[in-house]
């Protein structure tokens, strides 16, 4: 896409709030901006929480908060983001702007490795609570993130995982980084997972939608 045809979507459909805008505007001043979200990923995100009228999510992988906001915006009054990440840092940031937004109350953050905190998720008796998901955290980790999450989806819920195109490495069987090997490995396996639909798109850095049956 040109910057000229981009920058016309973004105008004619992106309903950005001030406080997404200057959250993202924030976080492209860090160091590590590269792992936000774009504003048409978030409201995309958006969309889908509404469509399938989502009222507990669930988030791996934080980073300063935009993805969470844009969530936490969709749901009713009384639902639920239960986010994982691992840095007080990053997520300071965060809750400055979640509280900014009039949305603290419904976000759960758990801090401490994501992987554990979905195991304890499970083992709390979470199955099958959450109708979205999204996926967004060190790449190394996606296929336990999937497994673990896809438990706590309700049949008919739906995640999302982002990063799938890795740049374009995914297709280069040379590169061989774990990051890199996990997520070709991991959308191999979704390809011909009978427990999902999957659809994946050309969104950002590739977006991987799946529902469970």
């Amino acid at each position: 896409m040109s910057p000229e045809l981009r920058k016309y979507m973004l105008s004619v459909s992106v309903r950005e709030t001030g406080v997404l805008e200057e959250l993202r505007k924030e976080t492209g001043r860090m160091s590590d901006a590269g792992m936000q979200i774009s504003p048409e990923q978030g409201q995309f995100l958006h969309f889908l929480v509404r469509t399938i009228e989502a009222a507990r999510a669930l988030e791996v992988g934080v980073f300063t908060g935009y993805s969470a906001l844009w969530t936490a915006l969709a749901l009713p009054e009384d639902g639920t983001v239960t986010a994982c990440d691992i840095s007080s840092e990053w997520t300071s940031v965060a809750r400055k702007f979640w509280k900014k937004a009039g949305i603290l109350h419904k976000i759960d953050l758990r801090l401490g490795p994501a992987s554990e905190t979905l195991s304890r998720l499970l083992d709390s008796g979470r199955e099958g609570a959450y109708d979205f998901a999204f996926i967004d955290a060190d790449k190394e980790g996606y296929g336990d993130y999937y497994e673990k999450s896809l438990a706590l989806l309700r049949s008919g819920g739906v995640m999302a995982l982002d990063n799938v195109f890795r740049n374009g490495r995914v297709t280069d069987l040379n590169e061989t980084d774990p990051g890199t090997a996990e997520i070709r490995e991991l959308n191999r396996r979704i390809s011909v997972d009978e427990r999902v639909d999957v659809s994946m798109i050309p969104m950002g850095d590739g977006l991987t939608l799946v529902r469970k049956r």
